[in-house]
């Protein structure tokens, strides 16, 4: 018989935020403020606004809310987050920060190996074409000068 851990290893500190690059950081933070509710979410929109234009802007948003959405159904398991104004780096919160950035760079092969440790293998492809949108959006917001995404932020 095996022990059952205390905690959640997926919420294990592993690091920093400020030690990830712009786009990683920026999903993590991201991802953070999707899972504090929809007054939260609406910053993410504005960000997106604010940088893309507003069809860009609900595209970004369309592929996030369906990327955590499949991963909220279809993942292996719950996805552990720290808060929003937290700066250490959670495990899983690590791995998909690397994920996003892999897909936004188009290395399809590394995101769609990561997919496949998340969610069941049928929606692993879907997943990772999701996290290419999104982290393509984010690439964006960088290109166009956006480097405070990765700040630790207040949800008004």
């Amino acid at each position: 018989m095996s022990a059952q851990p205390s905690f959640h290893r997926g919420g294990a500190p592993v690091g920093h935020i400020a030690q990830l690059g712009p786009i990683e950081a920026g999903a993590v933070m991201y991802l953070r403020l999707w899972s504090e509710g929809p007054h939260a979410h609406a910053q993410m929109r504005e960000d997106f606004t604010a940088t893309l234009g507003p069809e860009r802007a609900r595209l970004a948003d369309k592929s996030f809310v369906a990327l955590c959405d499949m991963m909220s159904v279809h993942g292996r398991r719950p996805l552990m987050r720290h808060q929003v104004t937290c700066r250490c780096l959670g495990a899983d919160e690590s791995w998909f920060a690397h994920f996003i950035g892999y897909a936004s760079e188009g290395e399809r092969e590394d995101a769609l190996l990561i997919s496949m440790m998340i969610v069941k293998p049928n929606v692993a492809p879907m997943l990772a074409g999701l996290a290419e949108d999104f982290g393509l959006a984010l690439r964006s917001l960088v290109a166009h000068g956006r480097n405070d995404i990765n700040a630790p932020r207040t949800v008004h």
